[in-house]
């Protein structure tokens, strides 16, 4: 399937319901997040096991990833992608009717897996309907629309659950899930049913990670975004703790990083057709570097004030913006076809990169900014270590035909 035999109108609406699944599944922690305070007074519970209500979806989903990984070039991504929101939308219903928290726990488990399943299928779906220009800058703007959501989901969620309490989230997210696979089921075509990889042999994840190019996009992408979230996620109590700051400083900062990386990631289309992917994703990682080591000078020669981060931090955003769409198709295509299993060792690395990275940098959040920012330059320092030293892909051309058509449907 490519844009060539499908309508305007096709191709956008066929973006929407992806792009929205893979919302879907994102919100599934923030829409929630709200409630889990006082869920151990509404289950009678302790806080420790509630927050098993977060936990285990996360843990759901890193099992997801793989899972779906694999089955993509077994079922068939059309098909497989319809089964994976279909049963999102059935457990979302499910876990508002749950009166103990362990049920609702074993619940929120296979509701991560299953919402695991847009995550994983959405880049290949999206690559397979465009050229591998149309694919960046499709999956730019998937990556616009998905930065949103960790800021205004848990807003929506603590107005619908001060209105209608707890249930309401799961409800909505089953309705709106549900809406979207109906669509799907009455317009199945909608979506390529291009499955497999491209040499029609059945890939391997050990097979993928020995791909030292694969790498070099899958990697540097990670470590470029693992850094900029572990400097997220810690930065709050750095700047609480240490900084005489409040959490609207955070904010702020936020707000203008989530802006910045949205302008650039909707321009690295035009980048590419101007200079070529391979230094467009060059200039990110320098840009991406130079944003790192920019927070560690102002930690080491700054004067501690955290307004002035939001001056600083959108330098580490411009890069992620720019690389991050052309880098995510790089690394696709480097996969040799099999889209979904690169896809889903991507948002492995990605959340590895950036568990891992808040796990180390906690101990340190007392020392300040300049610990945590000497961190994160060093992690991204990789990103551009990896893309200097390991090999590109061969040149070509970027406005060609979609990935070929093979099925298994």
């Amino acid at each position: 399937m490519s844009t060539t035999n499908m309508s305007k109108l096709s191709v956008i609406t066929a973006c929407t319901v992806v792009i929205s699944a893979t919302v879907l599944g994102l919100m599934g922690i923030d829409l929630v997040l709200p409630a889990v305070p006082d869920m151990p007074d509404i289950f009678s519970t302790t806080t420790a096991k509630s927050q098993l209500v977060l936990a285990l979806y996360v843990a759901g989903s890193a099992a997801g990833l793989l899972l779906f990984g694999s089955l993509g070039s077994v079922i068939g991504r059309r098909k497989l992608f319809i089964i994976a929101l279909a049963i999102f939308a059935a457990l979302s219903g499910l876990a508002a009717t749950m009166t103990s928290i362990e049920s609702l726990i074993v619940v929120r488990f296979f509701q991560g897996t299953a919402a695991s399943g847009a995550a994983v299928l959405a880049p290949g779906l999206i690559r397979s309907m465009f050229s591998e220009l149309g694919a960046i800058r499709a999956i730019a703007a998937m990556g616009s629309i998905e930065s949103l959501a960790p800021g205004l989901a848990p807003i929506l969620g603590a107005w619908i659950y001060a209105r209608n309490g707890w249930e309401a989230s799961f409800t909505l997210t089953a309705i709106l899930a549900g809406m979207l696979t109906l669509v799907l089921l009455l317009r199945p075509k909608l979506l390529p049913r291009m499955g497999v990889a491209e040499n029609d042999t059945p890939g391997r994840y050990i097979d993928i990670i020995r791909n030292t190019t694969f790498l070099r996009y899958a990697l540097s992408h990670a470590f470029v975004l693992g850094g900029l979230l572990t400097f997220v996620f810690t930065v709050p109590a750095v700047i609480i703790q240490t900084m005489d700051g409040t959490i609207q400083d955070f904010i702020y900062m936020q707000m203008v990083g989530v802006s910045t990386f949205i302008i650039f990631s909707n321009l690295s289309g035009h980048f590419v057709k101007w200079v070529g992917v391979e230094r467009v994703i060059t200039l990110g990682s320098v840009i991406a570097a130079i944003g790192g080591f920019a927070l560690l000078a102002y930690a080491f020669f700054g004067p501690n004030d955290p307004t002035h981060l939001k001056y600083v931090f959108w330098i580490l955003n411009t890069g992620l913006g720019v690389r991050g769409g052309p880098g995510f198709v790089r690394a696709l295509m480097a996969a040799g076809g099999d889209d979904d299993r690169a896809s889903a060792l991507m948002i492995l690395f990605i959340t590895g990169c950036a568990a891992g990275g808040t796990a180390i940098a906690a101990p340190f959040i007392p020392g300040g900014l300049l610990p945590l920012t000497a961190f994160v330059a060093g992690i991204i320092l990789l990103a551009l270590l990896l893309i200097w030293f390991l090999p590109p892909m061969k040149n070509i051309r970027t406005t060609g035909k979609p990935a070929s058509e093979t099925s298994t449907e």
